[in-house]
Parts: structure tokens; C-alpha cells; sequence
């Protein structure tokens, strides 16, 4: 018989097991990996980040008092990580443009067969489709994407997105109502073919 999330905290916490600390990690991890991606593109840094929290976890989980469930607290460290590095990679980019100034970058030019020109526009397609969403994620305010991503990443119910988020459900609600209305406005303004038409 498998232990409760709280019996394994009370073993980290009194007996610093690092075996029940271990069955934490592969009940939790693809879920706060999931969480991660929702905020990022590259799997590479969700796994990054889903690591951090990992290590955030086992740093704190000496202070965390069962007064939500385990799941709850992790999904917020989970959040605030992403938010985090995104902050961080907005901050590395300012930077980087800044020394774009003073740096003249490299050109790679590409020669591709027809066949091959063929599957890299259609993978194109899809990358750039995935970038489009993408892009429309991060352009929503953070309330607002934190819920949308705990909703369709992690299909937490409004109940646990208000725990996590410390919201009410009514207020979780209306996030991601305008969430989805948000997303739905910015993808098919990117996606608005122009009107040609001459009106006589």
C-alpha cells in the first residue's frame, strides 16, 4: 500500500528519508513538468526549471505545515519558478540586444535539396503554429496565464487553481474566461487576412 503525500512529508521531515523523498519526485514530476512547459518552449528548460523546484522542495519542506495539500504547494512552487525564469530570460534578452549594438552576429546560410526544402517548410509550419500559441500565451496577463496553464497543462479543477493561485473560484473563473476570450482575440488578429476588395 502506497503512503499519502502527508505520511512521506512527515518521513523527510523527521527522518530525512531519502527513499520517501525519492517517491515524491516520480509522483510529482511529470505533473510539475507539464506545468513548466505550459510557460516555456523548450523542453529542455522545463526540465531545468522542473529541477529547480525539485531542489526548492527539498530545501523547504522542512517549513511546509500541511495546512494545504502537498500538491497545492508544489504546483505554487512550480508557478513562481516559471515566472521566474521567464523573468530572468526577458531580463538576458534586454541584454543581448543591448550588445547587439557593438556586435555584428554571424550569417548561416542553408542549402537544401527540394525534398528537403520540402519538409523543412512543413515543420516550419508547425513550429511556427506552436510559436503563434506560444506567443499569445505569454502575451496574456500573469493571473491569466498561471490559470490558463494550471487548467489545460495540469487539468487542475477551478477549485485547485483557486488554492494554488489564492483566489476565489468566482475570480478563477472569470480568469479564464478572459483567458480563452484573450487568446482567441489575439490569434485571429494574427491570423486576419487583409481585405483587397475596392468598394465602388
Amino acid at each position: 500500500m502506497s503512503l499519502t503525500d502527508q505520511e512521506l512529508v512527515k518521513q523527510i521531515q523527521v527522518e530525512h528519508s531519502s527513499t520517501a523523498f525519492s517517491q515524491l519526485v516520480e509522483r510529482y514530476q511529470l505533473k510539475v513538468l507539464r506545468i513548466c512547459k505550459g510557460f516555456v518552449s523548450q523542453m529542455a528548460d522545463a526540465e531545468d526549471i522542473t529541477q529547480d523546484v525539485f531542489i526548492e522542495v527539498l530545501r523547504s519542506i522542512g517549513s511546509f505545515r500541511g495546512e494545504s495539500q502537498f500538491s497545492t504547494w508544489i504546483y505554487r512552487i512550480a508557478v513562481n519558478k516559471s515566472i521566474n525564469f521567464i523573468n530572468k530570460k526577458k531580463r538576458e534578452r534586454i541584454f543581448q540586444s543591448i550588445e547587439g549594438f557593438f556586435h555584428k552576429g554571424s550569417e548561416i546560410v542553408y542549402n537544401l535539396s527540394d525534398e528537403g526544402q520540402f519538409a523543412a517548410d512543413k515543420a516550419l509550419g508547425i513550429n511556427e503554429t506552436r510559436a503563434l500559441l506560444k506567443r499569445a500565451l505569454n502575451g496574456l496577463p500573469e493571473n491569466q496565464r498561471i490559470a490558463f496553464v494550471l487548467a489545460k497543462y495540469q487539468d487542475l479543477s477551478y477549485k485547485e487553481i483557486a488554492e494554488v493561485m489564492g483566489l476565489s473560484l468566482s475570480a478563477v473563473e472569470s480568469l479564464l474566461f478572459r483567458a480563452k476570450s484573450n487568446l482567441q482575440k489575439s490569434i485571429l488578429e494574427k491570423n486576419r487576412v487583409p481585405n483587397t476588395s475596392f468598394s465602388k
